[in-house]
């Protein structure tokens, strides 16, 4: 049950990651200036994350629907969205009205205040999901299973 549970999180995790950087990618001048809403990185370090963090999301995404490389993606989708997490907290904290730019978009918006707890929330799903995988040996259909396959060594005679 545990490997079909790690299926589900597989898809829906990777799902998310694969439609976040989808959506961004066209528009990198967009994706730049949600990364400068934020207030948090030099223009410069914005700028780079900002063409990067698509790419990225993308990659992420693949990963772990295919079921490659399964812990090591969902190690960094954890850390991702402790960064997430921690930058909403932290607008949030600072009285800024941005939108997260997870989906596209970002930059000022008057209604922000009431959508991070719905962010938050959100993101924290995706980590214990995440998380789940990290911890989690193996899952159903996954490329891993056919890469990686585990082997037994008997000795004769025991």
């Amino acid at each position: 049950m545990r490997e079909w549970l790690g299926l589900l999180a597989r898809l829906v995790t990777g799902g998310v990651w694969i439609a976040a950087g989808a959506v961004k990618l066209p528009d990198p001048y967009a994706s730049v200036q949600a990364v400068r809403a934020y207030e948090i990185l030099p223009a410069s370090t914005a700028r780079t994350v900002g063409h990067l963090l698509p790419v990225v999301e993308i990659v992420l995404g693949v990963a772990l629907v295919l079921g490659l490389l399964t812990r090591g993606a969902a190690v960094v989708s954890a850390l991702l969205f402790l960064v997430f997490i921690a930058g909403i907290v932290s607008v949030w904290a600072r009285g800024l009205e941005i939108d997260c730019g997870c989906f596209g978009g970002g930059g000022y918006d008057p209604d922000a205040t009431s959508s991070y707890p719905w962010e938050i929330a959100r993101d924290a799903a995706l980590l214990a999901l995440s998380g789940y995988l990290a911890w989690l040996r193996a899952s159903r259909l996954a490329l891993d299973n056919l890469l990686f396959r585990r082997t037994t060594v008997t000795t004769e005679g025991s």
